[in-house]
């Protein structure tokens, strides 16, 4: 019997990329195919793309913004995914008050960099904390992470900001998944950490959770061996 395609969703600026050094291990006996958001603007506008071009029944598997994609698609639709995945991720809305305020003023400040310098200025800027410390000697990972960046448009990156501050509390979607799941992060995620990522595997029932030593915020690209294998836990799981 064939095996479900896995659909690969990629966060906040990011494509096939952050995935390709997975490829090997998890494309031997399945088909995987990475998702494209385009210049949707809205989360669930993502995910309304994705269930358009996607097969009847898939494994799905996001991270970052893109996990947060997957969420919108397990609101939507959650009859058609077979299994979940949510790396280096969060699940609430933006705080009110001062903290949300504050938030939509770092991204906007990142969007700033971007139009006055260029989007590979500002993705250099940006890369600094999304690896982890040892890792930001390795110039040809950050080479990889802020190219990537550099293939899309500040006007993407705008829309992508927008559809992220206007996100939906996900809380009772995590709540109501009834698929083998898996709840992953790197150890030093500052962007997402650790104990979000527990509480997030707290709420979804029988949910695996792994941390992926010496990995920053770009787990799959720093540590892409111990994240396949965590993947393949995952699609293997009954």
């Amino acid at each position: 019997m064939p095996r479900e395609p896995l659909l690969l969703v990629p966060g906040l600026m990011c494509d096939a990329t952050v995935w390709q050094p997975l490829l090997p291990l998890l494309s031997a006996d399945r088909d995987c195919r990475v998702i494209d958001h385009g210049d949707a603007d809205r989360l669930p506008q993502m995910a309304q793309q994705l269930l358009a071009d996607a097969p009847p029944r898939f494994a799905l598997a996001g991270h970052s913004m893109g996990a947060r994609v997957v969420l919108e698609v397990l609101r939507a639709a959650p009859e058609r995914v077979s299994r979940v995945a949510l790396l280096d991720t969060g699940y609430l809305a933006r705080a009110a008050g001062s903290p949300g305020a504050e938030e939509a003023r770092k991204r906007q400040a990142l969007l700033d960099v971007a139009r006055r310098d260029g989007v590979r200025a500002m993705a250099t800027q940006w890369v600094q904390g999304m690896v982890h410390p040892d890792r930001l000697q390795d110039a040809a990972l950050l080479d990889a992470i802020v190219t990537m960046f550099a293939r899309k448009s500040a006007d993407v990156f705008e829309c992508q900001i927008r559809a992220l501050l206007q996100r939906p509390d996900a809380t009772d979607v995590l709540r109501a998944i009834g698929v083998p799941t898996l709840v992953l992060c790197g150890r030093q995620d500052s962007w997402a950490p650790v104990p979000q990522h527990a509480a997030m595997h707290a709420l979804i029932p029988g949910a695996v959770f792994e941390v992926i030593d010496d990995a920053g915020h770009m787990a799959p690209m720093e540590r892409p061996q111990a994240v396949a294998g965590a993947l393949q836990r995952w699609l293997e799981h009954t």
